[in-house]
């Protein structure tokens, strides 16, 4: 049996598609491309139909691991971290003036946003170390 002959699996399809993905992320293919070749890779019934599929793109160039994807992903990571960072300003902002709202409508000046804002605190020190001496993305 050839390869033109041999059934495709599901197996197969889907490791045409993440080739695909990967053509589309480093600028092989145009959006528009990527999708009609997914949705043939998907419909495809042999081996041969999908080789046809990305018989044009340089597979050996296309990697994983591209210095380009790797840049995206930590700017990414950086951007998460600034995210979490305003969203955990914004707690404190809250939780400060209720307590403040608090102490001086009722005089109850126990200061219980040190619980919130410590538990926050170590979520977001969490976040930061693993993005900073997390393994790389």
């Amino acid at each position: 049996m050839t390869s033109s002959t041999l059934r495709a699996g599901n197996r197969d399809r889907e490791r045409t598609a993440q080739h695909l993905g990967q053509a589309l992320a480093q600028g092989y293919l145009t959006l528009d491309e990527y999708e009609a070749r997914l949705q043939t890779a998907f419909a495809a019934h042999t081996l041969d139909e999908l080789d046809r599929l990305v018989a044009d793109l340089p597979l050996e160039r296309i990697r994983r691991h591209d210095p380009a994807r790797r840049a995206a992903r930590s700017a990414a990571a950086r951007r998460s971290i600034r995210g979490h960072l305003a969203g955990y300003l914004a707690m404190v902002a809250i939780v400060l003036s209720v307590w403040l709202a608090v102490g001086v409508t009722a005089g109850s000046w126990y200061f219980w946003p040190v619980w919130p804002i410590l538990g926050a605190g170590i979520g977001l020190a969490a976040h930061v170390a693993s993005v900073r001496f997390g393994a790389p993305v």
